[in-house]
């Protein structure tokens, strides 16, 4: 098993960072050492051995020899299991990788008249760039004979440097290129930005209000009228005015005749 392993291709191992720094790791037959100063599996030291009693004590223990440090005299061999370290060497370098930010340079263009209020923008937006984990670079145009002035610039850097003490400090001096004049701020060690404040909790919403229906009293229904009576009633009216209405007709047609 340890000599399968042993010929496999080497394990290279990174050290994480802005430079990566690579090296060979060396693995059971690989190991040049005549002695080396051995660690087991527990993290206990052995002691000065022979690298073959080494590899012996490995391959018993049904594991690998790794070589951890080899620029110490004699060099430091652990053992281990292979596959598990190099599992966890990548596992490292990935969250390493994740966590790691590269510094950006963000350009802040000024003039040297700048006005108290734009002055006031400005020193904000560079307190929130270097909070952020940025350098920023002072861009301080001269136009005409301000030129013949460069004190300006000079006190303009002196005041925005002062205002941001607390979290920035300049790199280097302020130099001047040309009708520029740059200064580069970067952030003091240690700062990091402020938490993000918790999003404000919602309303509730209010509880609906349960309508009560007031019973409605009963309207009695109206009487119902004597409707046939008052026509029985009519029509008899009718008859007793008829009845004269044809005596009277028949006594005139009596005396006709």
């Amino acid at each position: 098993m340890g000599s399968e392993r042993g010929q496999a291709r080497p394990f290279v191992e990174t050290a994480g960072g802005d430079r990566a720094i690579e090296r060979e790791l060396r693995v059971n037959e690989r190991i040049r050492a005549r002695e080396v100063r051995l660690i087991d599996e527990n993290g206990a030291q052995v002691g000065v051995v022979p690298v073959r009693e080494a590899l012996r004590l490995a391959r018993e223990r049904e594991l690998d020899l790794i070589e951890v440090s080899p620029t110490a005299q004699p060099p430091v061999c652990r053992i281990m299991d292979y596959g598990k370290h190099r599992y966890e060497v990548s596992r490292r370098d990935r969250v390493a990788r994740k966590k790691h930010r590269p510094t950006e340079v963000r350009l802040l263009r000024l003039k040297p008249q700048i006005g108290e209020h734009d002055l006031q923008i400005k020193l904000r937006k560079l307190r929130e760039l270097l909070l952020e984990g940025n350098k920023v670079r002072l861009n301080l145009r001269f136009r005409g004979r301000e030129m013949s002035h460069p004190e300006l610039g000079t006190k303009l850097f002196g005041r925005i440097t002062q205002e941001l003490a607390d979290i920035a400090q300049p790199e280097g001096s302020a130099r001047f290129e040309g009708r520029m004049m740059n200064l580069l701020l970067g952030a003091r060690p240690g700062v990091r930005p402020p938490a993000k404040a918790a999003a404000p909790a919602k309303k509730a919403a209010p509880a609906p209000v349960e309508r009560v229906e007031q019973p409605v009293a009963a309207v009695p229904a109206p009487a119902a009228q004597p409707v046939a009576a008052a026509s029985v009633e009519s029509d008899a009216k009718q008859e007793q005015v008829a009845r004269p209405a044809q005596a009277e007709d028949a006594e005139d047609s009596g005396e006709a005749g």
